[in-house]
């Protein structure tokens, strides 16, 4: 049985995810996706909670099960799972060497592979910043608004 991990914010779902994690379920017989958690986040502030990504990524079906990454530790859930393969997402900019490197340094002996990245039906497939951007644009408005925010933030 192999198992496979894929790894990521997955706020505010989108087809570009769905594209993700249906390529990286088609790798293996169990498809385990890390849900990134808030306070590790350094390039956006998510807007959802963590708990609230995971339970949507859940319900996807090509995935086995989610996880919310560890707030301190990020290898302790890919330690946990011992995937055999760690597929990257098309979009993602982790150089491959790195995380093969970093994934040797925890004892976690796995495949590095990246899904393509799509694009649906000729439409570009707008990223979680794209599309916030355009709420925000078609609202006349510059920043998205202070929102009160789960404490895992």
């Amino acid at each position: 049985m192999t198992r496979v991990v894929a790894l990521g914010t997955f706020d505010l779902l989108h087809p570009g995810h769905v594209h993700y994690l249906r390529e990286a379920a088609a790798m293996g017989d169990e498809l385990h996706v890390v849900v990134a958690n808030g306070e590790r986040v350094t390039h956006k502030d998510p807007v959802l909670p963590g708990d609230q990504r995971v339970r949507t990524v859940e319900a996807l079906d090509p995935v086995t099960a989610a996880h919310l990454g560890h707030p301190e530790d990020r290898s302790a859930p890919i330690r946990r799972i011992d995937p055999d393969v760690l597929v990257l997402g098309g979009d993602q900019h982790h150089d491959e060497g790195a995380v093969r490197s970093m994934l040797a340094d925890w004892g976690v002996e796995c495949e590095v592979r990246r899904a393509s990245l799509a694009e649906a039906d000729g439409a570009r497939l707008y990223s979680t910043s794209d599309i916030v951007e355009r709420i925000l644009a078609e609202r006349g408005e510059t920043e998205p608004s202070k929102l009160d925010r789960a404490e895992e933030y």
